[in-house]
């Protein structure tokens, strides 16, 4: 049976991810303020630029419960910031709210931050745990710390693949293989991250949309790498319903206008490095590569990719290219119907962000 605080910080985490797709570049965070037992006020971030979770979960607190506020936890799922950004420092919050305790799961390693959260309110008095359900509160925070530390977007890696690890026919056209659970469940991630990515060949096979239709919320920016800049302007990904970027070595004659901007990147051994540097120079920090098979390994190749979500079809096919390998196990399978999702983590890029 768990203790009764790791069930208040999982309580911070569950609030946390309701800001999905809504806080970037910001971090998920949730807060829980507890007085004897019973919480009597929560919040999350809800959207970027907007009040912070410990904020909102102070103005939930019932006119009837304010007077406990002096003698509660406030539990909250990142380090409170200690900056004054697009709103006042949290930190301060709490200090003038004369809080006692906080119990946070991680540091959030933003400039400015990085336990300097902690050691603010530690040097006014107020008792801080660092570490409760660590691991998770990681995860958690992992797209926010991987942007701020690295400079670079979170990068998620995302296809489908056949039982017999069949990724594509030979021949460059469509390949549908997943079922409808998978279809929605990846439409829920589109509006969970800034921009998704394929490759030309992909642009071209399978004339993808990128948008969000299937799931409530926002649709990414959408992002293709086309090296010769040849790519016919009838393409959905041109259709002006998102923003779309298109990074070539060759900017095209006549240059579109509208919602497509083109950027220049040279297609080198850095072409990876270089074009989430520019990515992240854009705000955009949680990227979704959804194919194809040249540029999915062109990010596994440089080592430059946070997790993979691996859609294992109950079908064979009897020949085509194959899915690329990745060199971690999975991690977690999960049931989609017949279907199975398969879920890795590329371990040497989250070492360091503890």
């Amino acid at each position: 049976m768990s203790h009764p605080a790791e069930g208040f910080m999982q309580r911070c985490f569950d609030l946390a991810r309701l800001g999905a797709g809504t806080t970037s570049p910001n971090p998920m965070v949730g807060a829980v303020l507890v007085h004897n037992g019973r919480i009597i006020g929560e919040g999350y971030h809800q959207a970027y630029g907007q009040a912070h979770a410990e904020v909102n979960a102070l103005n939930s607190v019932r006119p009837t419960d304010t007077h406990l506020i002096p003698q509660s936890t406030l539990y909250v799922s990142l380090e409170p910031c200690d900056i004054h950004g697009n709103t006042p420092p949290c930190t301060r919050l709490i200090l003038e709210h004369k809080i006692p305790k906080v119990v946070v799961s991680c540091i959030d390693h933003s400039p400015g931050v990085d336990g300097a959260g902690v050691a603010r309110l530690r040097e006014a008095g107020v008792e801080v745990v660092v570490g409760l359900l660590r691991e998770e509160g990681h995860r958690l925070s992992l797209p926010r710390n991987t942007f701020v530390r690295k400079n670079r977007p979170y990068v998620i890696l995302k296809f489908a693949q056949s039982k017999g690890g069949v990724f594509a026919p030979h021949e460059n056209r469509q390949l549908w293989l997943s079922n409808d659970y998978s279809k929605r469940l990846a439409h829920k991630w589109r509006s969970e991250v800034d921009a998704v990515l394929v490759g030309a060949n992909t642009a071209i096979a399978d004339n993808p949309q990128l948008t969000n239709r299937y799931y409530f919320g926002q649709s990414p920016r959408r992002i293709v790498l086309d090296q010769t800049g040849n790519l016919p302007i009838s393409l959905a990904l041109f259709d002006g319903q998102e923003p779309t970027l298109v990074y070539s070595e060759k900017a095209p004659t006549p240059e579109t206008a509208g919602n497509v901007r083109y950027h220049p990147l040279s297609f080198g051994s850095q072409m990876v490095e270089k074009l989430l540097e520019n990515l992240a120079g854009q705000k955009i920090s949680i990227l979704m590569v959804e194919g194809g098979i040249k540029t999915l390994q062109c990010f596994i190749r440089a080592g430059l990719w946070d997790e993979a979500r691996v859609f294992l079809a109950d079908k064979y096919v009897s020949g085509g290219r194959m899915a690329p390998i990745l060199p971690e196990p999975p991690v977690k399978t999960y049931p989609l119907g017949k279907d199975e999702l398969l879920f890795f983590r590329n371990p040497l890029q989250s070492l360091n962000l503890h």
